[in-house]
């Protein structure tokens, strides 16, 4: 895995928890600016279609939170651009890390 912070290699562990207890193709996970985390899964409900971050974010939002400090999405085979856009507007300035399923071979994805 790359050398992740304490705080971010804890957002990893929950993305692949919250991925493999859903089994779905992707597991993300996020920090507000208070400390707090948000994990979510990818959603497909009839015509309802999120990615695991846009799960996220929306999780953060509806508890009140002001912005993001970081972002992981595992799983697929890139960030959808869609989450970049998502991310970028709510919380410009937040690393948001991608990788594989397992956790592994995390890369940072630049907006």
């Amino acid at each position: 895995m790359t050398s992740l912070a304490p705080e971010d290699a804890k957002l990893v562990t929950l993305a692949r928890a919250t991925r493999a207890r859903t089994a779905t193709a992707q597991g993300a996970a996020v920090r507000d600016l208070d400390g707090r985390t948000y994990a979510g899964a990818s959603v497909q409900v009839g015509p309802l279609r999120l990615t695991a971050l846009e799960v996220c974010v929306a999780m953060a939002v509806s508890s009140g939170s002001k912005g993001l400090e970081a972002a992981v999405v595992l799983g697929g085979d890139d960030v959808a651009p869609g989450d970049l856009d998502v991310l970028r507007t709510y919380a410009p300035d937040a690393p948001l890390w991608h990788g594989n399923p397992a956790g592994r071979e995390l890369r940072a994805v630049q907006p």
